[in-house]
């Protein structure tokens, strides 16, 4: 099996803004270089919109919110910055909706390195986790969810996902420090 150890939306303008982002960051610390020298591919994906709005859904309250909220999302901003250290060999995505496969070139990346499994982390659980989860399960990925390396504005939401949703959906869900112990 090859592994991608794929990292959503952990950028500056999210830690920073949003509280419950920030408990994700010293698991992923501790686990990056065991990834690395496990040979997984790391990937950080960021969010991040045109200053321009050229890539807002029509009449979406949420993505307007974002776009609003100017250099937490805007593309090339420093709230667009990854907040965890990237390394050379990793790879760094932009993605415009939920997903990280959603409109970017990860699946073209993860199949030219012959990944069969993805290792999912990032906020918020029930959207960039969860929607990445949802995208790899149907483009014939292996999923892992990494418990504590993701985390939800509602705890209740971030457990019901990890407890119940992702076991449901055949994903494997494991803390950071378990993962590749197995």
């Amino acid at each position: 099996m090859t592994t991608a150890l794929i990292i959503g939306d952990l950028q500056r303008g999210i830690t920073g803004n949003y509280p419950f982002a920030k408990q994700v960051l010293p698991p992923l610390t501790d686990l990056l270089p065991r990834a690395r020298a496990a040979g997984a591919l790391v990937v950080f994906v960021h969010f991040a919109l045109r200053g321009n709005g050229a890539d807002l859904p029509p009449g979406n309250a949420l993505f307007e919110s974002f776009h609003e909220a100017g250099d937490t999302f805007h593309e090339g901003s420093a709230g667009t910055e990854i907040a965890l250290p990237v390394a050379d060999e990793d790879v760094v995505v932009v993605k415009r909706r939920a997903s990280a496969f959603a409109g970017t070139d990860l699946d073209l990346v993860l199949r030219a390195r012959g990944v069969d499994t993805v290792v999912i982390a990032g906020v918020a659980t029930s959207a960039m986790v969860a929607a990445t989860g949802y995208d790899a399960a149907d483009r014939g990925y292996h999923v892992t969810v990494l418990r504590d390396g993701c985390a939800d504005g509602d705890t209740a939401i971030h457990d019901f996902f990890v407890d119940a949703v992702f076991p449901s959906r055949g994903f494997e869900v494991v803390s950071c420090a378990d993962w590749g112990s197995s």
